[in-house]
């Protein structure tokens, strides 16, 4: 399993990813110790329909906290999310949870973006840039977390 501590926010996208596929092919879990123990987790939280993992939850949570921390004191980073504020507004309008955090809106993206490429479909060069954009943010929320740890 990825490392939460070498990469957090590619540990987390790394758990969606494998939560849909277990959901998808609950068979494979029989395959790997790692996986039957993420499906026996998904069963006890009761996500096999929908839903992240406490684990993932909880990255998140701690990303969100170092966020909110660096909102305070660092400007840079506090003007990289006022640049991203009408791109991740737009975005969770089109949710059904407009409230959502910037920084699980952030993850929402990246996701729907990979799940995009995997389907082979076109992103376009705005998306690809707001992209840019999220993608230099998490990099950097992720290099403060490991220093952080």
């Amino acid at each position: 399993m990825r490392s939460k501590k070498d990469n957090i926010a590619e540990y987390i996208l790394y758990l969606w990813q494998i939560e849909d596929y277990l959901r998808a092919f609950p068979q494979e879990a029989e395959k790997a110790d790692e996986l039957k123990e993420l499906l026996q987790m998904m069963h006890s939280e009761n996500i096999l329909h929908g839903g992240h993992l406490q684990l993932a939850q909880n990255a998140l949570n701690e990303l969100e906290e170092l966020h909110l921390s660096l909102l305070d004191e660092d400007a840079m980073y506090r003007a990289s999310i006022i640049r991203l504020q009408p791109s991740l507004a737009l975005l969770k309008s089109k949710t059904d949870r407009p409230t959502m955090s910037d920084i699980e809106a952030c993850f929402i993206l990246m996701y729907q973006i990979m799940m995009l490429r995997l389907q082979k479909k076109t992103i376009s060069a705005e998306t690809q840039a707001v992209q840019q954009q999220v993608t230099s943010l998490l990099q950097f929320l992720s290099k403060t977390y490991k220093n952080e740890e």
